[in-house]
This record gives C-alpha cells, sequence and structure tokens, in this order.
C-alpha cells in the first residue's frame, strides 16, 4: 500500500490490557497526543505521527499488510496472527523494532485442580489462541482437540464444552476462582513495537529514528538508578568493587582532601546489603534515585 502523506501512522490498543503502558510510554518519550474517547485516530500535537486506536487482534494485519507503520501489540496476538495468516497464505511478514518493558503475561494450559496432574491426551482444550496452542501439541506429539472460544474461556470446563484452557494468565486468580490450576507455560509474551516491510519515506524515517532513540533511553531510565555518595579515598577501590556499575565517576570535594564524590548508573538493583558494606566502608551521604531520562 503506498502512502503520500508523511506522517507515521501507529495502530495501538483502544483499550485494554496494553493501552494505558502504550499511552504512558509516548508521553514519557514526549509526545503530547490529542486524545478524545469516540476518535479512532489520535494526531500527536508535536510530532509528525499519529495513532490508529483499534482492537489488538486489528493490529498485526494492519502492519502486515502496510495499511499503518508501526504497531504496539503483545507478542501473543503477534505470533497468532502470524500463524494464521501464513497458514491461509496472506502476508504475514512485519520488522520487530523494539521488545517494550510492559504487557508481560504468559499463555498457559490450566485444567480443573482435581485432575491438574491428568493427561491432555485426547482431551478437548478452550482457547483463544488455537494456532499458538495446536503448535505446541503438535511440537509435543500431544493429540488433544483446540475448542476456539472468543472470550469467558476460563467457564469451559464447568460448562463442559472442554476438558481444559489455554489461556493468558497474570496472577492466577482468575484461574482460581474458577476452580482451575496453572499447569504448564507455552508462550511467554510482553508488548512488542513492530514496523510494516517496505521503506519509508525520508521524513518517516527520520521520525522514526527520533523515537526509537527516545524509547530506548525512556526504557534505559526505568531499569536505572543513580548512585550518589562520599567515599574515603583510602578505601576508594573497595567502594568502587561494591558498586554495580561499570563507569563510575570519581570528583573532588571541596572541603575535604580524605573523600571524594563517587556517581554511578547501574542498570541492576542496589540492595540494601550492598548500601550497609558501603557504610562500613566509610562511605556518607549514600543516594540511590531514579532516573527520568536518558540519551
Amino acid at each position: 500500500m503506498v502512502r503520500t502523506d508523511s506522517k507515521l501512522k501507529i495502530a495501538v490498543q483502544k483499550s485494554g490490557r496494553l493501552s494505558e503502558g502504550t499511552l504512558r510510554l509516548f508521553s514519557d518519550c514526549g509526545i503530547s497526543l490529542n486524545l478524545h474517547e469516540a476518535r479512532l485516530i489520535a494526531p500527536a500535537e508535536n510530532w509528525p505521527l499519529e495513532l490508529l486506536r483499534v482492537r489488538d487482534d486489528d493490529i498485526p494485519g494492519l502492519i502486515m499488510d502496510g495499511a499503518a507503520d508501526l504497531g504496539v501489540v503483545g507478542e501473543n496476538v503477534l505470533e497468532e496472527a502470524r500463524l494464521e495468516r501464513g497458514g491461509m497464505g496472506a502476508a504475514a511478514e512485519y520488522r520487530l523494532l523494539r521488545s517494550l518493558d510492559f504487557g508481560h503475561c504468559r499463555l498457559s494450559i490450566a485444567q480443573r485442580t482435581e485432575d491438574a496432574n491428568g493427561s491432555l491426551e485426547g482431551q478437548r482444550i478452550a482457547t483463544s489462541y488455537p494456532y499458538l496452542l495446536r503448535r505446541w501439541l503438535v511440537q509435543r506429539g500431544i493429540r488433544a482437540t483446540p475448542v476456539s472460544l472468543t472470550g469467558s474461556v476460563e467457564v469451559a470446563p464447568r460448562a463442559g464444552l472442554a476438558e481444559a484452557i489455554c489461556d493468558l494468565v497474570s496472577s492466577g486468580t482468575t484461574l482460581a476462582a474458577n476452580g482451575l490450576q496453572e499447569r504448564e507455560v507455552i508462550f511467554r509474551s510482553q508488548a512488542q513495537l513492530i514496523g510494516r516491510m517496505g521503506p519509508l519515506q525520508p521524513e518517516q524515517s527520520a521520525t522514526l529514528d527520533r523515537l526509537l532513540r527516545r524509547l530506548d533511553g525512556v526504557q534505559k531510565a526505568r531499569e536505572s538508578k543513580y548512585i550518589m555518595l562520599h567515599a574515603p579515598k583510602k578505601r576508594l577501590e573497595e567502594v568502587l568493587s561494591l558498586l554495580p556499575s561499570k563507569h563510575p565517576t570519581v570528583v573532588p570535594l571541596q572541603h575535604t582532601r580524605t573523600e571524594v564524590a563517587v556517581h554511578a548508573v547501574s542498570a541492576e538493583t542496589v540492595f540494601w546489603e550492598t548500601m550497609e558494606q558501603l557504610r562500613e566502608l566509610g562511605c556518607s551521604s549514600i543516594l540511590v534515585l531514579p532516573i527520568e531520562k536518558m540519551l
């Protein structure tokens, strides 16, 4: 599909599991969106892009058919669509641009609690992801029958529609409430930023490059902490060995010649035990701070 406008069109979930995380991510990137609940297109006020707010099941097709430039979609929805479209001979290609740090879940087999250790052989398994389930069954050599349902999968065993289910699980609370026990994870998922195949216009490519830089900065900042402390010079090597950072900055302090200031960015968790060890080495003014932005 060939378009002449230079705005990036990004398909996102209008409402649901990924919607909030997607909007927060764009906001953290400094993108101001003109959102109205009833409108399916949300233009950015300060970027040459617009969001297409659609059902999550529609996002892979919009990308694979070239109707949208980018999409934010759950890996589970993406892979299910790829398998389905591939089986029908339809276009199923896309570019994976970034894995995003939200929308984590798992697709799991669950059975009634009293049957949780029983065989799946010959069983009916209710699911909204028949292609992912069928692939897993073939890989395991299990002969079972997927039963496709578009919603309320958890009630299938109680309603006599199936003996087991295959559905998304986050905490497992819904399974327990319906007398089900998680048995095996068949697919793990998180949000993905994908792009259509084929070249973008130069203006679109520039916008995408800028967006990816900001996405990387936001995600790196979320994962990192900024560490600041005063350390005695004579124990500096021991102090630096405790810090979860490869390139700390060491600067002199104006009020003393026996101590230095140490600043470091860490992508690892800084535990209380580490801070206590630093204190025992004579460090003071130990601060561990969140980072808002990084480039």
